[in-house]
């Protein structure tokens, strides 16, 4: 039996552990609050949506072209958990193929993809990261671009237009277009109309042949009316599905575009306003949908090479004679010389791809060129 002084003994201790404990949880809640409070925050932050508006240059469901940028809109949004949402207007839409470097400008939309030498007359310098005559292959580029430089110097080109531009997308080397009659020599270019952006145009206009840029919903057009008398467009991954060999049957090999990229432009206020984390899953996003397609666009040329081969014999393959070949190398060198002596900017960009090429080249002579001749040998 427990005494008076032993129950008011075990009432004090229960009050008292009461006391403690209650303080104690108090204690616990109060700690918790502040990382309740910074959970919800970031919890908000991740929650967080981001819209964007996209104008491209390509007619709707272009294949290829406009699939690498629904893909790259796609993995956005999966990558970030829903948080990326990308609208996306075709030329179909908009009614401005060549007039997305001024809508992302102005922020008529977030974003685009073109073609970067489309904007050479209004920055000149621009046609340096498409593709360059007689430059640097696919592979060459990206390895400049991504590890020689090349990023850095795009950015210096776009960076004073409000822009920010990223590869979109390769189209391999291009074929050297679809003609009505066939070319022995440089007199045949004399006056030809030809669809041919960037600065092959500036070369063809050089030996005397009159260039032209049209998009790509009016080629076939243009060729039967007789706008134009040549035109090239990329290879067989897009050309047959043109139609074009129903109207010019003559089909070069290519000399002017050996890696044709692409790009992805971002307006850049709208860019550094973002965190960190949705600007490195859009980077992300747009990398691999750009190097997809270029392999997309290889695997579709190397289906329809076959097919054409089979399925349209009238199809005359040409290459251009060395003599015409020579002509317009030594135009395009002409040329780059008179651009680099009149712009800093321009000779900077020509020098670093000049010097990259070199060094590029003589690995893929050695890789790529060897093991081509070894496998020639044992057929």
């Amino acid at each position: 039996m427990k005494t008076t002084i032993q129950k008011t003994f075990l009432r004090t201790i229960s009050i008292t552990a009461l006391l403690a404990a209650t303080t104690f949880l108090s204690g616990c809640s109060q700690d918790s609050n502040p990382t309740t409070s910074a959970n919800s925050t970031t919890s908000k932050n991740s929650e967080q949506t981001y819209n964007f508006s996209l104008a491209h240059t390509w007619p709707t469901k272009f294949p290829i072209f406009g699939d690498a940028i629904h893909n790259m809109a796609e993995m956005a949004n999966k990558m970030s958990n829903g948080r990326i949402n990308i609208t996306i207007d075709s030329k179909n839409k908009h009614k401005a193929p060549l007039g997305i470097f001024d809508m992302v400008k102005s922020g008529q939309y977030d974003m685009g993809h073109s073609g970067s030498y489309y904007w050479k007359g209004k920055v000149p310098n621009t046609l340096y990261f498409t593709s360059m005559p007689f430059g640097m292959t696919a592979m060459e580029q990206y390895a400049w671009f991504y590890h020689g430089g090349g990023f850095e110097l795009t950015q210096k080109v776009y960076e004073p237009h409000n822009l920010v531009s990223f590869p979109g997308g390769n189209t391999g080397n291009q074929m050297g277009g679809w003609f009505q009659k066939e070319i022995n020599s440089i007199e045949d270019l004399q006056g030809l109309k030809m669809r041919i952006p960037g600065f092959a145009g500036e070369v063809l206009a050089k030996v005397g042949a009159k260039p032209t840029n049209i998009p790509a919903g009016e080629l076939y057009t243009a060729l039967e009316r007789g706008t134009i008398d040549a035109l090239e467009w990329v290879g067989p991954s897009l050309d047959l599905r043109m139609g074009f060999h129903k109207i010019a049957p003559y089909y070069y090999t290519g000399w002017h575009e050996p890696g044709s990229e692409l790009q992805f432009l971002f307006n850049k206020e709208k860019w550094e306003s973002l965190p960190a984390d949705i600007k490195e899953i859009l980077r992300v996003a747009m990398r691999l949908s750009a190097y997809d397609m270029y392999a997309h666009a290889y695997h579709e040329s190397a289906e329809n090479w076959a097919s054409m081969k089979s399925e349209y014999p009238d199809i005359r393959v040409k290459s251009f004679p060395t003599e015409v070949l020579q002509s317009m190398k030594i135009a395009n060198d002409e040329l780059l010389a008179e651009r680099a002596a009149a712009d800093p900017l321009a000779k900077e960009i020509i020098a670093s791809q000049a010097e990259y090429l070199q060094k590029a080249r003589a690995w893929t002579k050695i890789s790529d060129q060897s093991y081509y001749e070894t496998m020639e040998k044992l057929h």
